[in-house]
């Protein structure tokens, strides 16, 4: 590496304010070799690090000589897993993006709650699957890692090594949290409006907020949103352009006592007069409900901490109101007014958050402020028990995301969600771009923890490393900590475990092999394609294949259990069945005792690299790339799934799917051991 490029940033960007939140900051540094990334050289003052709470990870603790990275994440959902948004939709996993409003919960005086919070981060690879059954028909389709929210506490989807032995893990009849099953017929986009649907919201709307008075309708008044006018003005013009079908209508005329017939509409243009959309029909069908609803929500509705109160201006809206409901299948209560005899008053919705988000998916109210369950209790109830827990015995594509309450909802069930990204927002930075180009490197590490080792409270239990950033990150070849970290585990007798991506390992061999004599200690390596003419054009400058394959080799050799990454797979270039095959072949001839396979990503900036490279080598896939990947960094989700089903038998007949790494006691499967990592700056410069 040619350090002797690097600059020191002056005081006005490279001194404390450009790191607010990390104390001990000596300097910050750019060098050619990492064009956008800046590296903060700082003195920590503790190096070895307690995994807080209910860990997310099998292990108590770990060692970062780094802060950040640009390829280590986790990653937990199925891509069709529904997320909870925060105006009440649904949206999948996969189809997330930063920046966008979704709800989780926050703790308020001991009491969990709904709140709305920003998607901050967003990641995709390919993972050993588990289904989740739940008794309202429920299946989730996740991580062995992932952790949903229960009545005991955060329990993991498979068991594994925490603090106390075997990490708690989902079991039949764990109770979960969260406001319970989606309405089936919820999509990514809200469902279309029927004429039907439209000429019942305007019902709904016009009789809910105005006054009858004259023969003539009052309306709006002051209290209606402009959302709602704004849906209303739009289904007026439709309605004036088109011939409603409705069985037999009625009306009450202003001063009579007995319905009188309304001459069906007529086509016209312009807008409908409000009188052609306020008559009750005779039989109201479901989307004419659905409307109706919606309408009688947006103009009288009220929702406080999730629970929703609709007060009509009238006995008949009121009754018409329940009846709405009533077809619908929602429960509700009826008020009586005090001061209208025996005419009905408030109706409320019952069932909390769990009936409102229905309401929402199924009648779409337009006012925002509505569809917000923000401040509902969390509960649960019996339709989220789990029936089952089952691995699949396939990989398949998984997404995580970071959200500034550390949670979100996932299919009516509250999902923990990637713990490594969000640890840079205690550094005032954020967890997406940030994460990868504002490096903080630790220059004392090995130091500190020599001193944290010798206490006399350290029980010398398992410590991993490469679980939140890779330690083997190329900046590493510069800063040598490694060895050192390495040095003071091995002398205090303190079995531990790496997960890596960078070829520097190689470095360090004879140190982890010393190691290794005195503590267990595992590793994790990855090998992106076999190839040499390809990897020659395409990853000019780094490790061959053969080198890495020979780094596992010689751990391998070594006694250390060693787990593979084959990452990234290129669509149509390395993802044939018989270079996988092969590939995974010499996988197991190293003597991996496990692997893993992730397609390509491309993310910005590398996109637009990649792509010329593509053009000038490969332009016949050009126009293919640009379907694989219309949606995004990620390439689409059928060619991920197939990818999975091809890989899945190949892992089997190479015997790549069930060998374990163990550190003391802390047994982790190969694919759980490098499953989380990415693709690194040296595979490909794509990631």
């Amino acid at each position: 590496m040619r350090w002797s490029g690097q600059q020191v940033l002056d005081d006005g960007v490279g001194a404390e304010a450009a790191l607010p939140g990390m104390r001990g900051l000596l300097r910050s540094v750019r060098t050619p070799e990492f064009a956008g990334v800046v590296f903060h050289e700082v003195e920590a003052r503790s190096v070895l690090n307690r995994v807080p709470g209910a860990s997310p990870v099998p292990f108590r603790w770990t060692v970062n000589p780094y802060r950040g990275c640009s390829h280590a994440c986790v990653y937990c959902l199925a891509g069709p897993t529904r997320v909870l948004l925060g105006d009440g939709r649904t949206r999948p996993i996969s189809e997330l993006r930063v920046g966008d409003s979704v709800m989780g919960t926050e703790l308020v005086d001991g009491h969990r709650r709904y709140v709305r919070t920003t998607v901050l981060a967003h990641w995709s690879t390919t993972k050993p699957a588990h289904r989740v059954r739940l008794a309202g028909g429920t299946e989730l389709v996740a991580s062995g890692e992932h952790r949903f929210l229960t009545e005991q506490g955060w329990r993991h989807v498979s068991g594994g090594w925490c603090r106390s032995g075997r990490r708690s893990r989902l079991r039949p009849g764990s109770a979960l949290l969260g406001p319970g099953p989606f309405d089936a017929t919820t999509g990514r986009e809200r469902r279309p409006h029927t004429a039907a649907y439209r000429q019942g919201y305007l019902c709904g709307l016009v009789r809910g907020d105005s006054v009858e008075a004259d023969g003539e309708w009052r309306f709006p008044s002051e209290h209606v949103e402009l959302e709602a006018l704004g849906r209303a003005h739009h289904f007026l013009a439709e309605a004036a352009q088109h011939v409603v079908e409705l069985p037999s209508t009625v009306a009450v005329p202003v001063g009579a006592g007995e319905p009188g017939r309304i001459p069906a509409p007529v086509r016209r243009g312009g807008i409908a007069p409000i009188t052609d959309v306020v008559r009750w029909p005779q039989r109201a069908g479901d989307d004419w409900c659905a409307g109706f609803l919606a309408g009688t929500v947006d103009a009288r509705g009220t929702v406080v901490r999730g629970e929703l109160w609709i007060r009509p201006a009238d006995g008949g809206t009121a009754r018409r109101t329940a009846a709405a409901l009533r077809r619908l299948g929602f429960r509700f209560e009826v008020e009586a007014d005090p001061g209208a005899g025996a005419e009905p008053g408030a109706v409320r919705l019952l069932g909390g958050p769990a009936a409102l988000l229905r309401l929402l998916q199924v009648a779409d109210p337009a006012v925002s402020r509505h569809r917000d369950v923000g401040g509902a209790p969390v509960t649960g109830g019996s339709a989220l028990t789990v029936e089952s827990v089952q691995p699949l015995g396939v990989e398949m594509p998984m997404y995580d995301i970071t959200t500034g309450t550390g949670d979100f909802v996932a299919d009516g069930v509250v999902s923990h969600n990637c713990f490594a990204r969000n640890t840079h927002t205690y550094l005032d930075l954020d967890a997406g771009a940030d994460f990868d180009s504002q490096i903080v490197v630790k220059v004392n590490v090995a130091r500190v923890l020599e001193r944290e080792l010798r206490s006399a409270k350290w029980e010398r239990e398992p410590v991993a490393m490469g679980t939140n950033t890779d330690p083997y990150q190329r900046a590493e070849g510069r800063y040598r900590l490694m060895p050192g970290v390495i040095g003071a585990l091995a002398r205090s007798g303190t079995p531990f475990s790496l997960l890596t991506k960078g070829t520097v390992l190689t470095r360090d061999l004879p140190e982890l092999v010393a190691a290794g004599a005195d503590v267990p200690v595992g590793l994790g390596v990855s090998v992106a394609l076999v190839d040499p003419s390809l990897q020659r054009r395409l990853e000019p400058g780094t490790p061959s294949p053969a080198a890495r394959l020979d780094l596992v080799r010689r751990i391998t050799d070594a006694g250390l259990s060693c787990g593979v990454m084959v990452a990234p797979v290129l669509p149509l270039l390395t993802d044939s069945t018989e270079a996988l095959d092969a590939l995974l072949a010499q996988v197991k001839r190293a003597g991996a005792n496990g692997a893993s396979v992730l397609a390509l990503h491309l993310r910005p900036g590398t996109r637009e690299w990649f792509l010329a490279w593509l053009a000038r080598e490969y332009p016949r896939l050009v126009e293919p790339y640009a379907r694989l990947y219309r949606r995004g960094a990620y390439v689409d989700p059928e060619y991920r799934r197939a990818l999975g089903e091809r890989v899945a038998p190949l892992l089997r007949r190479h015997g790549l799917t069930g060998a374990a790494t163990t550190v003391r006691g802390h047994t982790r499967s190969a694919q759980e051991a490098t499953g989380p990592q990415q693709p690194s700056g040296e595979q490909l410069r794509l990631l």
